[in-house]
């Protein structure tokens, strides 16, 4: 369902700070660490912490269940230590909160955020930052997230972020407004009007008239005010001539000269 604009968040930097024992408490890493190799009862614990007991038919939390598991299997995989863990586990967890926080795209806001997540947990600057991760291990779990979530980046997009849908309108400012089609014939039919050559309708009128008398057919909705300071006697019928082979709407203005 699409949403309103004024409530759709927009991308924005975070700040990261350690986060051990953040997502996963003491307890709960060792209850899982001790479930080490029975994938049923790591799942039956992550779906009890964090409220996934709908993911037989919520797809979501089915996405979310998937997502903390292999996070679990990756740290067991590696040795990693209930600290280490712990702190894996929430750096995955933070990363993945930034990247469904808004519907547009914050690739790069989620990236720089994963990176200095990292980084807190593998320098030795306290309290701003833990020696938690070696070197090798940092370069473990960057592979690993860069694989596993930043390859898939948009797809978790798509599942977790409303659509927004986007009416643009555009206005110019200082332009005069685009006539309507009416007008702007009326427009360009102003000022003097144009002569058609003699065609065969008006030669045709043109023989039954006296020397002193001439036709003249106007093409368009031409005004007559600027024969009256030339001619005695001016008469108008509007009607159609054919030139070229086309009909045109025209004015047949009959006038006698002074004289």
């Amino acid at each position: 369902m699409p949403c309103e604009m004024s409530k759709v968040p927009l991308p924005k930097e975070h700040k990261a700070a350690v986060c051990i024992w953040d997502a996963l408490d003491v307890t709960t890493t060792e209850a899982i660490l001790g479930a080490a190799g029975d994938r049923d009862e790591i799942q039956r614990q992550l779906i009890e912490i964090f409220d996934l007991a709908d993911n037989k038919q919520n797809k979501r939390s089915a996405i979310l269940l998937d997502l903390y598991y292999f996070t679990i299997q990756f740290a067991l995989e590696r040795g990693f230590s209930k600290e280490q863990t712990s702190s894996f586990f929430s750096i995955v967890k933070k990363t993945h909160e930034v990247c469904i926080e808004t519907p547009f795209g914050n690739l790069e806001q989620c990236f720089n955020y994963f990176k200095e997540l990292v980084l807190c947990h593998a320098v030795k600057r306290p309290p701003w930052s833990i020696s938690l991760f070696s070197p090798e291990e940092v370069k473990a779990v960057t592979e690993y997230v860069v694989n596993t979530y930043f390859r898939h980046f948009k797809l978790y997009k798509y599942a977790f972020t409303p659509v927004v849908r986007l009416d643009l309108a555009i206005n110019y400012v200082g332009l005069p407004d685009t006539p309507e089609p009416e007008e702007a014939a009326d427009v360009a039919g102003e000022g003097e009007p144009v002569t058609v050559p003699e065609t065969e309708t008006e030669g045709a009128v043109q023989e039954e008239l006296g020397e002193t008398e001439q036709v003249w057919i106007v093409q368009g909705p031409a005004s007559t005010d600027w024969l009256c300071c030339e001619f005695s006697s001016i008469s108008v019928v509007q009607g159609i001539a054919f030139r070229d082979g086309t009909i045109h709407e025209c004015l047949f203005v009959k006038f006698v000269q002074y004289g």
